[in-house]
């Protein structure tokens, strides 16, 4: 059976009020990437930090799955073969919308980690700077985010699922940030078909065998009507 690997970015979530860094006026825009998004940011200044993450994980919270992710979840459901989400975003919006797949390589607004121990826990809807480690005790709880020249999470099994996949899509993604822009050439190493599906063509567009270019609540359903229905599913009425 096919296996179809899915790379989802901040795009396919913009449409449900979660902002992209490009975003004027949300709360990327008010911040330095450097000085809430990496260790050292966090270890000059940690209350800025949980700060931000805090306002992050209210309105995450408060979002609601799309169109789009409704429709990831319905090809999962109906495809005849596995369908991998690999998502760049932190939000649970894919599970909420029905996937049940979804390797969070960025971890997630909902998760805490000991800067100690690397223990992992549920986050609380506010952390604290010197947050306790249930585990070791240690005042080390941070966000379970991966921030910039950290490693991301889950990059054996997704180099894994890439190297099995007939088709890969990229959706909702910028193709500027590594190591997930270069999933595209690790599938056309692999023999995929690819697909781009972004509201402006991305970083690496030039890769793809296919583009389709829109607003993710859109073009999403509308590719994913078209796989399910190549396969003899009938699209939702």
């Amino acid at each position: 059976m096919e296996k179809i690997v899915i790379l989802t970015g901040a795009g396919v979530s913009a449409e449900s009020g979660l902002g992209t860094f490009r975003d004027e006026g949300g709360l990327w825009s008010q911040h330095r990437i450097e000085d809430v998004a990496t260790p050292e940011g966090f270890a000059r200044d940690p209350g800025l930090v949980q700060g931000f993450y805090n306002a992050r994980r209210v309105q995450a919270a408060q979002a609601l799955p799309n169109d789009a992710h409704r429709a990831l979840a319905r090809l999962q459901q109906n495809w005849p073969g596995e369908v991998v989400i690999v998502t760049q975003n932190v939000d649970g919006l894919h599970e909420a919308g029905g996937a049940s797949q979804v390797l969070h390589m960025h971890g997630t607004l909902a998760g805490a980690l000991c800067a100690s121990c690397d223990h992992r826990w549920k986050a609380p809807d506010e952390m604290k700077v010197g947050e306790l480690c249930p585990s070791c005790g240690a005042p080390s709880g941070r966000p379970d985010v991966v921030w910039f020249g950290e490693m991301p999470y889950f990059m054996d099994q997704i180099y894994d699922h890439l190297a099995e996949a007939s088709i890969f899509a990229a959706i909702g993604t910028s193709g500027q940030v590594y190591p997930a822009a270069a999933f595209v050439h690790e599938a056309i190493a692999a023999g995929s078909r690819t697909v781009e599906l972004n509201l402006d063509p991305s970083a690496v567009v030039s890769s793809f065998d296919e583009t389709r270019f829109g607003p993710a609540s859109e073009t999403v359903p509308a590719w994913v009507d078209e796989l399910l229905g190549q396969r003899g599913t009938p699209a939702p009425a």
